[in-house]
């Protein structure tokens, strides 16, 4: 792939996007002198016009003026350091923007609106644009491909030409943390970050360092992409796939007090298909209506027990309680997966917020 340019790089991604069912943009068209136009100034980190008709869209029986005030909430900065504000933002596009208004009656009333619909990825809008220019405090910078969900930048993939001069993904990395520092405004609301050299592929949070950023080395849980192949196609359609990226946005991303300060931690490939099939035999062995819904989070691996000569959950019978085992290794993340399943089990609707 040595003879391939960045812009093939980036030609190839836009491809495996389009194929997943994001648009896809320019910042030439997009951009203040672009026929869209949909920034006003190259200050602008958000698609205003998008995020506000996804305001409108899922949220119609609220009043304009409390979408008014949710917008204004969700594009000023309340905190100074960029991880705190990427967690209060991060916060509001989970749960919701709490408002208050003046319903017809009189009465002051409260409520949420949403920006995002986890539950209906085809309601929401996903443009992936390229080459996206910001300017801050002086310092122009251009992002390789930002990837935009109701307006919102979620995501950052930064690209680099095998074969040329600082082709790595350590300068990827290292151009990523750049730009974190001179316009840092586009990552108020990011939710993960990815980098590439057009072999290898990495995925990580706000506040990884180049040694947490991983490969997610599968599309659906089922098989692994050998070692030695093109991975970046892979990271795509594994992550960014509508719904798996707002399961991943909403189910599998925590904030965590350290000594160090306040990090971002993002699951792995392993994490987030391992709490998949988890949650499946946990239903399964409640006797729950959904225990074999194989549209959870993907398929999870097929290492299952019967390949040992033992019996696996399917063996069992439905309702027996006996949920089954995930095998981990040192230093693999048990306790933010078990975190981040446990997170799952209260919010599924068939466990009526059970006791953990």
């Amino acid at each position: 792939m040595a003879f391939l340019s960045e812009a093939d790089i980036e030609d190839l991604a836009l491809a495996r996007f389009t194929a997943i069912g994001w648009q896809t943009g320019t910042d030439a068209d997009l951009g203040p002198e672009g026929r869209a136009c949909e920034r006003e100034a190259w200050s602008d980190v958000f698609l205003v016009g998008r995020l506000r008709a996804a305001i409108e869209r899922l949220n119609p029986c609220l009043p304009r003026e409390a979408l008014d005030d949710a917008l204004r909430r969700i594009t000023a900065s309340e905190f100074p350091g960029l991880v705190e504000e990427n967690r209060r933002l991060h916060r509001l596009m989970i749960a919701g923007v709490p408002i208050e208004y003046r319903a017809d009656d009189g009465t002051l009333r409260g409520d949420f609106v949403r920006l995002v619909d986890f539950d209906h990825p085809n309601w929401n809008d996903f443009l992936v644009v390229r080459q996206f220019t910001v300017i801050e405090a002086g310092n122009e910078r251009r992002a390789d491909l930002v990837a935009f969900v109701n307006g919102l930048p979620l995501g950052v993939i930064e690209l680099k030409a095998p074969g040329a001069e600082g082709g790595t993904l350590a300068a990827a990395h290292a151009q990523l943390q750049t730009y974190k520092a001179e316009i840092p405004s586009l990552f108020r609301v990011n939710a993960v970050l990815a980098t590439s050299d057009g072999m290898g592929a990495r995925l990580g949070s706000l506040t990884a360092d180049l040694e947490r950023f991983m490969p997610w080395r599968t599309t659906d849980g089922a098989s692994l992409l050998p070692k030695g192949r093109p991975e970046l196609e892979t990271l795509i359609e594994g992550v960014f796939a509508p719904a798996r990226f707002l399961d991943l946005v909403r189910d599998f991303t925590v904030f965590a007090e350290t000594g160090g300060g306040l990090v971002k931690i993002v699951a792995g490939y392993h994490q987030f298909h391992a709490v998949g099939r988890a949650l499946r035999s946990t239903l399964h062995a409640l006797a729950s209506n959904r225990g074999r819904d194989e549209s959870d989070f993907g398929a999870g691996f097929r290492e299952d027990p019967e390949t040992y000569g033992l019996h696996g959950v399917d063996d069992h019978r439905a309702g027996d309680r006996r949920i089954g085992v995930i095998w981990h290794t040192q230093g693999s993340g048990k306790s933010y997966l078990m975190a981040f399943y446990a997170g799952c089990l209260v919010r599924h609707p068939d466990l009526a917020n059970p006791t953990v």
